[in-house]
């Protein structure tokens, strides 16, 4: 059975295979692209900070409270 995977840079499909020098990528050139995008740092990972500053940024207590407020008395009791 043949595995085939999408280049990340470019979409196209790739065999996965020993054959393939160049895999996950299809050619040097979509491999240089991507390398070039993590020196550039358009490409990274997350870390915990990001994480925690995303989620801070995203929960707002008072709404929180709201929408507790708005829910049956019995709606945590169960």
């Amino acid at each position: 059975m043949t595995t085939k995977v999408k280049c990340p840079t470019c979409s196209k499909n790739v065999i996965w295979s020993s054959d393939s020098i160049y895999r996950p990528f299809c050619s040097k050139r979509c491999q240089l692209i991507d390398l070039g995008q993590w020196a550039n740092e358009e490409n990274r990972l997350a870390t915990e900070t990001d994480i925690t500053d995303q989620t801070s940024q995203d929960i707002d207590i008072e709404e929180i409270e709201a929408m507790l407020a708005e829910q049956q008395e019995d709606f945590f009791k169960s």
